[in-house]
C-alpha cells in the first residue's frame, strides 16, 4: 500500500506550505504548492488481498444490532464494524494533540510480530493526530498529479480531516491509525485510481471492492471537486468494511492479542488478509514492508528515505 517519495525540490516546497484551516476556522484555500508528475512510491505493490470468504473467530454486532458469528466460509461480510476490545477501542477522538508531537521524520525497520518487546512503538509513542495531519498536508496536496488528475484542494483536505474524525467515532478506531493507513494507501489523493491485482481496491483507503471513489474504474468518471459525502464513504469503507472485505475495525478484532501489537497485526491483515504463520509481519504475501511502514508513519515518518528492502529484495527479510 502507499509508500510515497518526492523529489528533494518538492519536499522543500512542501515544508513551507501554509497550514490548512481546520474545520470551523473558515474555508480559506491552502497555499498552492508546486505539483509534480513524478510517481510517488506506493506501498501496496501487490494490492490488498481480502478474499471473499475467509475465517474469523470474532463475534460482533452488525448495523442492525444483530450478532453475527464470523465462521469458516463467509458468503457476505458484515459492514458497520467497530472495535470490540475495550483496551483498543477509542470512541472519543476529540483530543487532536494526543501524542508526542511530531515525532521523528526518520525510518526505522521494525522486525517481528509487532510486539513492544521487539521494539515496535506503543500508542504512547505515537505522534498526535494534529501533528501527523499537519506534517503530511504537503503530501496530500501533491499526491494526485502523477496520475494525471487534479491534486487535492484545501476544502477536500479539510473533508478528509472531518471524515476521519467522524468515522473514528463510529468505529472506535484511533483516528491516528486511520490516517496512517490512508497515507500508506493513497497519500490522501481523493482522486486516486483503483488498483486491481486480483482484488479491486478503490478510494482513499484502497478498500476491498468498495463503492466510494472519485476516479471510477467502472465509469471512467473523475470528480472534481470530490464530494464530501464520497470522501466520507471512502474513509468509512476502509475502516468499517465492505461486503467484500473487512475494514480496519474488524482487522483489529481479528488480530486478537488485546495489546498495541494488534494495530500492526491489523495493518498486515488489511493488506494481505492474514498474518503469516510465523507471526512475523514482514513475511507472507502482498506488501512485506506494510506493517513497518504504518508503524513509522505513526511515529513521524513523512519524507525520510524508506528503510525497508523486503519488497525490492525479499531475501533480505529472512523469511
Amino acid at each position: 500500500m502507499a509508500r510515497l517519495t518526492f523529489l528533494t525540490s518538492i519536499l522543500a516546497a512542501l515544508a513551507i506550505a501554509e497550514p490548512l484551516p481546520y474545520p470551523g476556522e473558515g474555508s480559506a484555500p491552502v497555499t498552492n504548492v508546486v505539483a509534480t508528475k513524478t510517481q510517488p512510491f506506493f506501498g501496496h505493490k501487490g494490492g490488498n488481498y481480502m478474499p471473499d470468504s475467509g475465517r474469523s473467530d470474532q463475534v460482533h454486532p452488525n448495523t442492525t444490532g444483530e450478532y453475527v458469528k464470523r465462521g469458516k466460509a463467509l458468503l457476505a461480510r458484515v459492514t458497520g464494524e467497530w472495535v470490540s476490545n475495550g483496551n483498543l477501542a477509542r470512541w472519543d477522538n476529540s483530543n487532536i494533540q494526543d501524542g508526542i508531537g511530531s515525532g521523528s521524520d526518520s525510518y526505522r525497520m521494525y522486525w517481528g510480530a509487532g510486539r513492544a518487546n521487539e521494539g515496535w512503538p506503543t500508542r504512547s509513542q505515537w505522534v498526535s493526530f494534529q501533528n501527523m495531519f499537519d506534517n503530511n498536508k504537503g503530501l496530500m496536496q501533491n499526491s494526485c498529479a502523477w496520475m494525471g488528475v487534479p491534486n487535492d484542494s484545501g476544502p477536500e483536505i479539510g473533508a478528509i480531516w472531518d471524515s476521519i474524525q467522524q468515522v473514528a467515532g463510529e468505529t472506535g478506531v484511533d483516528h491516528r491509525f486511520i490516517l496512517a493507513v490512508m497515507l500508506q494507501e493513497s497519500g490522501g489523493c481523493v482522486r486516486v485510481h483503483t488498483t486491481n491485482y486480483g482484488v479491486r481496491n478503490p478510494g482513499l483507503m484502497q478498500c476491498h471492492n468498495g463503492d466510494g471513489t472519485c476516479n471510477s474504474d467502472l465509469t471512467g468518471q473523475v470528480q472534481t471537486p470530490c464530494p464530501t459525502g464520497v470522501i466520507t464513504q471512502m474513509i468509512r469503507e476502509g475502516t468499517a468494511g465492505t461486503n467484500s472485505g473487512d475494514g480496519l475495525a474488524n482487522c483489529i478484532n481479528q488480530a486478537g492479542t488485546g495489546t498495541d501489537q494488534d494495530f500492526y497485526r491489523a495493518a498486515r491483515i488489511y493488506n494481505s488478509g492474514s498474518v503469516d504463520g510465523s507471526t512475523r509481519l514482514e513475511c507472507g504475501i502482498a506488501t512485506h514492508c506494510y506493517a513497518s511502514d504504518v508503524a513509522n508513519r505513526l511515529t513521524g515518518w513523512v519524507n525520510a528515505a524508506h528503510g525497508c528492502t523486503c519488497d525490492d529484495n525479499f531475501a533480505s527479510c529472512g523469511c
